[in-house]
């Protein structure tokens, strides 16, 4: 609920979880773009992006949008214009993000229903226009195929249709690891690779037989292996990102690339394996993050 600090300011408040994806595919044909997106499975994490809106009504005219840590947030400052739309008065966003941008983890989509869901608050607007705005935003922004429907729930997601609630189909279960995250190198430049015709033709390749498997109740470990295939399909992982993978699967456990980004994540299925993992990335000197994920709600 929005809370007011004096007669004319109103403060709201927000989560959105960030989000691994394992495997995915580009649709982008709907007229409507609240049906575009893309199919494909990832996790929903615990950790994401947190954000408070303050509006005050008046005269001077102003959007802010700050980020922790400090960075143009073009999406996130998109979504709070259109959702203020004509109104006259201040609009401040303070974003915290707990994960690294641009790594394939989510943040992109975080940040802009984070975003959303604040700045709805403090105006009075419905969830839903909250919601359609992030979308919007994330995929014309470049920052992702679907991602804000994906993180409307937890678990294990399986976007069996593109797009936002009614128009997406987004099929949801538990997923009982704790999940290893870590980047490993630049950022990718995601926005142009989302309209690069030649590498969206590659990941409808690399995705094919891996979304045909998965079937409509994929269990955790079909994830997993799902995943591992499409990063060797799909051959985006820098030499260093790739060896990174390939000893880390030394120890047991599953390891992917997230995508679309420089990083990987790590799933270790039994006690033995988790040791082995975590004595690979100590003796490495990897500076991974390990992250639960959210129970499924939708």
């Amino acid at each position: 609920m929005p809370s007011t600090r004096d007669a004319t300011e109103v403060t709201a408040t927000s989560f959105a979880p960030g989000h691994l994806t394992g495997i995915f595919a580009p649709r982008l044909g709907a007229r409507d773009p609240r049906a575009r997106g893309s199919v494909g499975a990832g996790l929903v994490l615990d950790l994401g992006v947190h954000a408070t809106a303050s509006w005050r009504a008046g005269a001077r005219d102003q959007v802010r949008v700050r980020t922790e840590p400090s960075f143009r947030a073009p999406i996130s400052t998109e979504v709070a214009r259109r959702l203020k739309g004509d109104r006259k008065g201040t609009l401040r966003v303070e974003l915290r993000h707990e994960l690294p941008v641009g790594q394939g983890f989510g943040m992109s989509a975080a940040g802009a229903l984070a975003t959303g869901l604040a700045v709805a608050r403090t105006l009075g607007e419905p969830k839903s226009r909250a919601v359609a705005t992030a979308h919007l935003a994330d995929l014309f922004g470049g920052g992702g195929l679907g991602g804000v429907a994906a993180i409307l729930g937890g678990g294990l997601e399986l976007r069996r249709s593109p797009g936002i609630p009614p128009w997406g189909e987004i099929r949801r279960r538990r997923f009982p690891y704790r999940v290893f995250v870590s980047a490993a190198g630049r950022p990718l430049a995601s926005p142009a690779l989302l309209r690069d015709p030649d590498f969206l033709a590659r990941v409808e390749a690399a995705a094919n037989d891996g979304l045909a498997r998965l079937g409509s109740h994929p269990t955790a470990l079909e994830f997993l292996a799902t995943s591992e295939e499409f990063t060797h399909n799909l051959r985006l992982a820098s030499p260093t990102l790739r060896r990174t993978i390939v000893a880390l699967r030394r120890t047991g456990a599953s390891v992917s690339q997230a995508m679309l980004g420089r990083s990987w994540f790590a799933v270790a299925t039994d006690p033995a394996s988790r040791r082995r993992l975590i004595l690979a990335l100590q003796r490495a000197g990897a500076a991974a993050v390990e992250v639960g994920v959210r129970p499924p709600t939708a």
